[in-house]
């Protein structure tokens, strides 16, 4: 039996068409490398967690919060831009709203630091439902002229209004005691609560992307006429997508006012919504981590040749002309890319 079995099986083999022993290579191999993929991402995700970890240790933790705040403010931006394919000129406004919220309510309420927070997020929620509201109306640049039209809106109010102390901004913020157990004030607490803070705003991008929402959004970046023919009601989609990178900008903006301990109209001017644009282009538009990468990036940058008589905005101008005629998918995207060139091979 076992002899009349092998020769069958290996007629069927020979037997089998080309095509389809073809089809099950291919998928073999796809299978493989999707496996392979995936704990390749593993293990670089579990080396980046090692590394913030002990970053503190080595680098200056307020250096190191300011870019994680910038990071989070990026790919809270990038899930717009990127995966939904709506540049807004005007996410200072959330950034600089939920900065202003927050520091308000930890000085003058007395307030925790973690309820000042999530104040400062809720803050940001509703200014981004609101401005979805009116925006997402409009397509292409009229929808990002609005978008900046509104920012500027809430920069004259936040110039304007006696909370914010008009050019003074909001100084002397209590960092507090985060949850009545850890005292924000020593750097090392404060810096493992910043991390926290991005890893949980990290987590709920990667989720987004990766759910049959982000696939969503993707078909409507790619093809919104199409979509809609599927039965798509796009504008909803792309609401929830405005509202939902509107509160994560506010998470970071809310978290660098504990941080720093101040709110200014910096945080609210145009300014700051091209400086982030910047960093998403610089790190790469549509990856999970360039934005994190554009994000150090520029805060380095912005760091380190502030001691020096070179004029930063030039220098990152630069940079940036450099990256888009040499790197045209960002510097992770161009990564990424070559790296499945190379698979390819």
């Amino acid at each position: 039996m076992s002899l009349h079995s092998q020769s069958g099986a290996q007629r069927g083999t020979r037997g089998a068409p080309p095509a389809a022993t073809g089809a099950a290579a291919g998928r073999a191999a796809g299978e493989a490398a999707g496996r392979g993929g995936a704990t390749v991402g593993r293990l670089a995700a579990l080396v980046a967690l090692a590394v913030l970890l002990g970053a503190p240790f080595l680098l200056y933790p307020v250096f190191l919060m300011k870019v994680l705040c910038f990071a989070l403010f990026a790919c809270a931006f990038n899930l717009l831009i990127g995966f939904g394919g709506l540049l807004s000129f005007g996410h200072a406004a959330f950034f600089g709203s939920a900065a202003y919220v927050t520091a308000h309510v930890v000085k003058e309420w007395g307030l925790p630091p973690e309820l000042g927070i999530l104040l400062g997020t809720a803050a940001a929620a509703v200014l981004g439902l609101a401005f979805g509201a009116i925006a997402i109306r409009r397509q292409g640049i009229y929808f990002a002229m609005i978008t900046l039209a509104l920012s500027q809106m809430v920069f004259f109010l936040a110039l304007q209004l006696p909370f914010t102390h008009g050019e003074d901004g909001i100084q002397a913020v209590p960092r507090g005691t985060l949850f009545g157990l850890f005292n924000l004030n020593d750097p090392l607490a404060m810096y493992y609560t910043v991390l926290a803070v991005f890893l949980i705003g990290f987590a709920i991008i990667w989720r987004t992307v990766h759910s049959p929402f982000g696939q969503v959004l993707k078909a409507i970046r790619e093809n919104e006429p199409r979509a809609i023919s599927l039965g798509y009601r796009t504008d909803r989609y792309k609401l929830l997508a405005f509202v939902l990178s509107a509160t994560l900008t506010g998470l970071a903006g809310g978290t660098k006012a504990i941080v720093f301990q101040l709110a200014t109209l910096t945080d609210v001017t145009w300014q700051m919504s091209g400086e982030v644009v910047l960093m998403t282009l610089l790190g790469g538009m549509g990856t999970l981590f360039g934005p994190v990468v554009g994000a150090g990036l520029v805060v380095a940058l912005e760091n380190y040749l502030a001691a020096t008589s070179l004029p930063v905005p030039v220098v990152i101008g630069v940079i940036f002309v450099v990256c888009v005629l040499l790197f045209r998918r960002g510097i992770a995207g161009e990564v990424l890319a070559r790296m499945g060139q190379q698979k390819a091979k």
